[in-house]
């Protein structure tokens, strides 16, 4: 189990993360959500021991996570948004460098690469470049890389960022063979749909701080399952219902082109952030 307990970092007299605490249990996907500057990246930086907290502390399995805990921060992975890869390696050696860092043996090592790459349908491309892949490919190889000690709980700092649709599914196929294992994984993304699809829980933070969380479909449910979206003549509006009958009650007192949809978690995002998180929110216009 991770713990994040008051987490807090400032840079002089400004705070990025300000007394950041939940809980992810073993096994559990866990999506950590918010606009730019929210203190996402920080978070995950804290969290790899890249970065220490200004106050508060982390805890794995009950215990403190420091630099100097070399057996806790071997039960952590980090998956960064950078692709931080030497361009002339191919995937074979990109493993091998990876295991040799942990002083895995050779045979290890060799088996490793084949079962990861095969499980990340990359074997194919196994002798190209790094230079020569594409970006989905590029980051499915660095998750490979990540995997290749059996860390306890993966991070996964915006993972998809930047990639086409059909490299964004395939590492969301991938994701998920990775849920089934049993890891934790804690993922920071932009793209709300790929939280709802991925994640059991998540929290929304804002200016570093915890606003919301919770398991996705309860915090639509929570909204209203059902949007109908209006054009004011300037902007689309948004109005949330929890019963269907309301929904189609208030659409035929709408304009033409006013259309119902089921609400999704990119609709709790947008409506927590314009309008806040608590209170009630059926019928609010976003």
């Amino acid at each position: 189990m991770i713990e994040l307990l008051s987490l807090t970092k400032r840079y002089g007299e400004e705070t990025a993360v300000n007394r950041l605490s939940f809980r992810i249990q073993d096994g559990e996907f866990f999506g950590l959500l918010g606009p730019n500057g929210s203190g996402k990246t920080t978070t995950i930086r804290m969290l790899s021991t890249v970065l220490l907290p200004t106050a508060g502390e982390i805890r794995i399995d009950g215990m403190k996570l420091t630099r100097g805990a070399a057996g806790l921060r071997r039960k952590l992975s980090v998956i960064t948004q950078e692709y931080s890869m030497r361009l002339d390696m191919n995937m074979d050696e990109v493993m091998e460098y990876q295991g040799r860092l942990y002083r895995m043996k050779k045979q290890e090592i060799r088996e490793k690469t084949e079962s990861l790459l095969a499980y990340a349908g990359l074997l194919g491309h196994r002798r190209k470049r790094v230079r020569d892949l594409s970006g989905g490919m590029k980051r499915r190889l660095m998750i490979c890389r990540g995997l290749m000690v059996d860390p306890e709980v993966l991070l996964l700092d915006e993972p998809t960022a930047g990639m086409d649709a059909i490299s964004r599914r395939q590492t969301w196929d991938l994701l998920r063979r990775l849920k089934e294992n049993k890891i934790s994984i804690l993922l920071t993304t932009h793209y709300m749909e790929e939280a709802e699809q991925l994640c059991d829980r998540v929290a929304f933070i804002r200016n570093g701080s915890l606003e919301r969380m919770g398991v996705p479909s309860e915090l639509i449910a929570g909204l209203g399952r059902y949007a109908v979206d209006d054009f004011d003549g300037e902007r689309i509006v948004s109005r949330y219902f929890h019963m269907r009958k309301d929904a189609l009650a208030f659409l035929t007192r709408c304009k033409d082109g006013a259309a119902l949809r089921n609400t999704n978690l990119e609709d709790v995002f947008i409506h927590g952030y314009c309008h806040g998180f608590m209170g009630e929110m059926d019928g609010i216009q976003t």
